[in-house]
């Protein structure tokens, strides 16, 4: 497990802290949580974006969604 230094404004430190005592779970416990929760989000919205840089280059084309739906079996 790698370790890593995390700088926090005092408002999330005094936040965390304030939960760590009324939980009794660690600072890191709730900083793994909090990265395990968004981890996924923000791997969505880079891939997102990368996608819309390409197709504003021309690199990729867009699908419509009825053609999508199509594709694979799922017209209503």
């Amino acid at each position: 497990m790698a370790s890593v230094s995390l700088r926090l404004p005092d408002e999330v430190t005094q936040r965390l802290d304030h939960l760590v005592k009324l939980t009794g779970r660690s600072k890191t416990f709730y900083m793994v949580e909090a990265i395990c929760e968004h981890i996924d989000d923000l791997e969505d919205l880079y891939l997102a974006e990368q996608r819309l840089i390409d197709y504003r280059a021309g690199k990729t084309q867009a699908v419509p969604l009825e053609e999508v739906m199509k594709r694979y079996g799922l017209e209503s």
